[in-house]
């Protein structure tokens, strides 16, 4: 299946130029003039365009791969799959587990809180600005989330969600035949392996690891779309972190 490619490079509502250069002549650029707004009405137009290309990838049989510079953008992928019709299970690759609402982050960074947002949890305003709906919380794994405060570990452990803490967890688990959308946080790749993270955690697998089970996802032949959020360009490291999670990523999309 051909891929469609949408490089959205942004940090929530900042531009990334390093992430630009990763381009491809062939690649769709999610580039535009913010309005002078709140950050949610900004980040809802980089969300909005995305959801439109995602849309009319599948109704042009390719297969939508969303690339970024931070998990919200995961909200735009999620809209254009339900304008299609699409309603598939969720893994949610990621060193932490982004499953943060305004009550329980003790920051209040919006990057912690996207899969809260998309099984319905906490402010909703991204979601209401696509009119979208959340995505059911059965229909969620997330996978490693080895970094979680404290508010936010008790919302995934009340959560209808399936939390795997080891990815190698996937080889085994039955996921059935319903279609697959893959979001991977490439922070989830020990820092050794790939050091450029803006929020890195200790621990986490090996990129080794993660192919294995890249490998046996891409088999099933069920991916409908893929999305992954950047390292960090610009900082130590950078070269190993994008060669790593840019392996990774064509492994997912090899049998699509």
């Amino acid at each position: 299946m051909k891929r469609r490619i949408i490089l959205t490079p942004y940090f929530l509502d900042q531009g990334l130029p390093g992430l630009e250069t990763l381009a491809e002549p062939d690649w769709i650029i999610n580039q535009r003039e913010l309005p002078e707004a709140d950050l949610l009405t900004r980040i809802s137009g980089l969300h909005s365009a995305l959801a439109v290309q995602v849309e009319e990838a599948f109704h042009e049989g390719q297969l939508p791969v969303s690339l970024a510079g931070d998990c919200c953008t995961a909200i735009g992928v999620l809209a254009g799959l339900n304008r299609a019709e699409r309603y598939p299970l969720l893994i949610w690759f990621d060193a932490h587990g982004d499953f943060n609402t305004r009550e329980t982050s003790p920051s209040g960074f919006l990057g912690g809180m996207p899969l809260a947002m998309l099984a319905g949890l906490g402010d909703l305003t991204l979601l209401e600005n696509l009119e979208m709906e959340a995505i059911p919380q059965e229909q969620i794994i997330l996978t490693d989330g080895r970094d979680l405060d404290p508010g936010e570990k008790e919302l995934v452990a009340n959560a209808s969600l399936t939390h795997l803490r080891d990815p190698l967890d996937l080889l085994d688990y039955p996921l059935g035949d319903q279609s697959i959308w893959v979001h991977f946080d490439t922070d989830i790749v020990n820092s050794e392996e790939s050091p450029a993270q803006n929020y890195p955690a200790p621990g986490g697998p090996g990129g080794e690891d993660l192919e294995r089970v890249f490998r046996h996802l891409a088999a099933t032949g069920l991916i409908e779309a893929v999305s992954l959020s950047s390292w960090a360009p610009g900082l130590p490291g950078e070269e190993m972190s994008r060669a790593v999670s840019l392996r990774l990523l064509e492994i997912l999309v090899s049998n699509q």
